[in-house]
């Protein structure tokens, strides 16, 4: 087996904590598998800020580019936040790694176990079975990338600011691959989601998207809804979809309310896929969980680790093609929490334990 080689970028507040309890689960099955780990740590986030000047140093590019897979911790807080906009960790790190590596896919599962259904806002009798959904969303198009971008003080006076909102015929279909890939290992439901009744940009979407999975995936079922109602039809009833794909924006809007309904943040992974393959001949991509750094509870042995052990297991499924031991991980997190260890944003009254001892749980699971 060939060394599995990637970048560690804990970043900030609780990254660095939630990233060693992923190393100490990878080390463990790694153990167990004969698999040999090849990992460089690097500066990211306001940490880089600090030691390097910049949020994004060329030197911890340098890592990611001879890696195969970026693992990524959170990235920003209160330390950072009076810096000019374009200079915070979050806008000055993740936005120019998803570019320069051409981070294109975002897929992200919406997991809730039904025995966490208190941890959702919606109504448990709404979702009696918990949640198991997929969002896939176009990363580096759209009107974050579109050109021009200005903000212009006009003859009069008054204030004017333009986002350009760009997408090509190539950038829908292979955004439509990835989900049609996800798709077919799920239940082969694909939901489009646009707003072709106002956007020339979606209009193009609808269309590129019924013309490719015709032509290349006539198994699936493929439906098609507008953004205002996807995002009712996501509070009322999320299981409705499967695999649902959609451009950067609304990606960005409808992925964030799948997080709050199933629950906490830290139980959340995400997998961000790039247009090259790596050495192994998969997708070169960048793991990282949903949540942010919570700097309140950074240093406390409080954190969930699990979102950052999972993001660890869609690395080695996406990047590395190792699904046998990417479910060996996520069977022995949701058995550790379903048996009732918890840290305490899933513990619901019940007895939490630490950050530590969580790891160690889910160790044990393995």
């Amino acid at each position: 087996m060939p060394s599995l080689k990637f970048a560690v970028l804990p970043g900030d507040y609780i990254g660095p904590e939630v990233m060693s309890a992923a190393l100490r689960v990878l080390e463990h099955v790694a153990r167990q598998e004969n698999l040999q780990l090849d990992w460089t740590e690097a500066d990211v986030g306001g940490a880089a800020i600090d030691r390097h000047g910049q949020a994004l140093p060329e030197s911890t590019l340098k890592v990611c580019a001879e890696a195969d897979a970026i693992l990524f911790g959170s990235v920003g807080g209160p330390k950072w936040e009076k810096l000019p906009p374009k200079e915070q960790p979050e806008r000055a790190a993740l936005l120019p790694l998803r570019k320069h590596f051409t981070l294109f896919a975002n897929v992200r599962p919406g997991l809730l176990y039904p025995e966490l259904t208190d941890a959702s806002p919606l109504k448990s009798e709404r979702i009696p079975d918990g949640i198991d959904i997929v969002c896939i969303r176009e990363l580096t198009g759209g009107i974050y990338f579109g050109q021009p971008k200005s903000t212009t003080t006009l003859p009069d006076g008054d204030i004017e600011a333009i986002d350009t909102m760009v997408y090509r015929k190539s950038e829908i279909e292979r955004i439509t691959q990835v989900a049609i890939t996800a798709a077919r290992a799920r239940k082969r439901r694909l939901c489009s989601v646009d707003k072709a009744n106002v956007l020339e940009t979606s209009v193009l979407w609808r269309k590129t998207v019924s013309d490719y999975v015709a032509a290349n995936a006539p198994d699936l079922t493929l439906t098609h809804m507008y953004v205002d109602n996807a995002a009712m039809q996501l509070a009322r009833d999320p299981n409705q979809f499967d695999v649902f794909v959609t451009e950067n924006m609304f990606g960005d809007i409808l992925s964030d309310e799948m997080a709050v309904i199933c629950g906490s943040l830290g139980m959340l992974s995400s997998a961000s896929l790039g247009a090259r393959n790596n050495s192994h001949g998969r997708p070169f991509g960048l793991y990282e969980p949903a949540g942010g750094t919570a700097p309140d509870i950074a240093g406390k042995n409080l954190a969930n680790p699990c979102a950052q052990i999972l993001s660890a297991a869609l690395m080695l499924r996406y990047s590395f093609g190792l699904d046998a031991v990417a479910a060996r991980i996520e069977a022995a997190v949701r058995r550790t929490v379903t048996a009732g260890t918890r840290t305490g944003d899933i513990a619901f009254g019940r007895p939490s334990v630490g950050t530590t001892a969580m790891v160690e749980a889910i160790i044990k699971q393995l």
